[in-house]
């Protein structure tokens, strides 16, 4: 009976978590079902516009789609965990970005790891680690003299790549985490953050054009129309554009954390994060360039599981340098 007893509340919690992002992208669903749906409710004149100008609801209706599609496609993808990338690294897939300087920095000539704790201290602190060539590639990954404290999870005991973050509502290490998606129900990290992106840019030219929609509705001139249409056009215009200069927000500020390659936590805890701490804040430390920043940003995924290293004291000074007008049309900053 204490066994069953104890097992029951488990069951009902995971559960609950398990049906609560299906409930979440229900209620998703059914918020984008109602403020189209009114549109047609609210305007009269749509049924004449459909057969007049099929093209024009007709790619509206895709947009819905489209957007729809795009919600649910980026909810249901993984964000990138360091435990994928362990096993990927295991299976020899996962790729390690490091540099030159770096390298020399963190290893002897023989191509040994100077860090402040040996390989057999590093495997008895992640358990959950199988091959020793994770624990040696992310020893490189980190500035050297680097404390085994700041890199080692409190929650997985697995050794974290720079940019990772425990994230408690996955309760899982994600690799480059942006934050925690309420209205996804899942993560944001590096394999999906592209994802989220075009799913913002969507739901942003939907609002917009459902916005207009509503605004042709309530300057429609009918003698027959209803005073409660107008009401209901209202509250429901009103809402649309709070949901707009939100969306915009969001979009122009992820926009602006792709093209420097940042993320919403480095930038909301920079001062805390370890490595990035006496970098000045003008100087992005994992910045290759625009173009090169779109591109990882958009492909990353099919480029593997790459790991970042955290550049050199040396490299972060050299960029700290203000632009010279050689610098610009040299194109530096790309």
């Amino acid at each position: 009976m204490a066994s069953s007893s104890a097992t029951e509340p488990g069951v009902r919690l995971s559960d609950r978590t398990r049906r609560s992002p299906l409930s979440l992208r229900a209620m998703v669903l059914l918020m984008h079902v109602l403020f189209v749906g009114a549109v047609f409710m609210l305007d009269s004149t749509l049924d004449r516009r459909i057969h007049e100008e099929p093209w024009y609801i007709g790619v509206y209706g895709v947009l819905v789609l489209i957007t729809l599609v795009q919600y649910f496609y980026t909810a249901g993808s993984s964000p990138g965990y360091v435990i994928d990338a362990m096993q990927a690294g295991g299976r020899m897939h996962a790729t390690f970005v490091n540099t030159a300087t770096l390298s020399k920095q963190s290893s002897s000539k023989h191509g040994s790891v100077k860090s402040p704790m040996n390989r057999p201290q590093l495997e008895k602190l992640s358990p959950v680690s199988s091959t020793s060539s994770w624990l040696h590639h992310i020893v490189d990954l980190y500035p050297p003299g680097s404390s085994n404290r700041d890199w080692t999870c409190a929650y997985c005991k697995i050794i974290q790549p720079p940019r990772t973050r425990h994230c408690h509502d996955c309760d899982k290490c994600v690799l480059q985490f942006d934050h925690h998606c309420v209205w996804l129900g899942t993560c944001i990290g590096k394999n999906n953050h592209c994802r989220f992106w075009w799913y913002i840019f969507q739901e942003t030219i939907l609002c917009t054009w459902t916005v207009a929609l509503y605004i042709e509705s309530l300057h429609l001139d009918i003698d027959d129309k209803a005073w409660w249409k107008d009401f209901i056009g209202v509250i429901m215009l009103a809402v649309l554009i709070f949901i707009l200069l939100f969306l915009l927000l969001l979009l122009m500020f992820h926009s602006y954390i792709a093209l420097t390659n940042q993320t919403t936590y480095e930038v909301a805890r920079r001062k805390r994060i370890f490595y990035l701490r006496g970098i000045p804040d003008r100087v992005h430390p994992f910045s290759k360039g625009i173009c090169r920043n779109i591109y990882d940003f958009c492909f990353s995924r099919q480029n593997g599981f790459v790991l970042e290293a955290v550049p050199p004291l040396e490299e972060l000074e050299a960029r700290a340098i203000p632009y010279t007008c050689r610098d610009i049309i040299c194109c530096r900053c790309c």
